[in-house]
């Protein structure tokens, strides 16, 4: 029997691969959680398939027919962080005569997912924390707020909480990002699933 069949034929779930009951049950939390247009917050270890997770979400959400972005929080030198998501007016820094678009601008109407969230500087929480709360947001040299209408979806490998307790990441948007928090189960909780991803990875 495969557990996982009947969330497979109402879901679109291209690139997940694996038919055993955390799966399906992480599948079932997948179903219910996509049609809502709020932010989710995505945990688990590295290489449990938080981006197809997320992709996922996207793709079976109402915004299904907008752009899906995702940055790696972890990949970007702190000097680029904030032009990077909030894009930059001529002026700001490294770009004197033009404009820079910034991901939240090119997820409208779509999904931003920011991947390893655990890693955004504090100056870029705070301004995620505005975007969350006022659907709004500055670029990089600019004096008129910018309107956002995105779904943000997040993932991390670490302890959140710890990271508030320890003043590494901000308690309000923890909890701003924890409003449908899933845990994507480890390869130990999914070992039925290991010679049918094998067999994926070498195909």
């Amino acid at each position: 029997a495969d557990p996982t069949h009947a969330v497979r034929d109402t879901l679109r779930l291209q690139g997940i691969v694996g038919r055993s009951p955390a799966l399906a049950t992480l599948l079932g939390q997948v179903a219910l959680v996509a049609p809502l247009d709020v932010s989710v917050l995505l945990t688990g270890d590295s290489g449990t398939g938080k981006n197809q997770l997320a992709r996922a979400i996207h793709d079976n959400g109402p915004r299904a027919s907008g752009p899906f972005v995702e940055l790696n929080c972890a990949t970007l030198p702190e000097a680029l962080v904030e032009s990077e998501l909030f894009g930059a007016l001529p002026g700001a820094h490294s770009t004197p005569t033009r404009r820079v678009e910034g991901k939240v601008a090119a997820a409208e109407h779509g999904t931003l997912f920011l991947d390893e969230i655990s890693d955004l500087t504090l100056p870029a929480q705070a301004k995620l924390l505005q975007l969350l709360q006022s659907k709004q947001y500055f670029p990089l040299a600019g004096t008129r707020p910018l309107s956002a209408d995105i779904r943000l979806t997040a993932a991390t490998n670490t302890d959140l909480l710890a990271g508030v307790h320890a003043h590494r990441f901000r308690e309000d948007l923890f909890y701003r990002l924890q409003v449908l928090p899933l845990r994507v189960p480890s390869l130990a909780e999914r070992r039925d699933d290991i010679r049918e991803l094998a067999a994926h990875f070498c195909a």
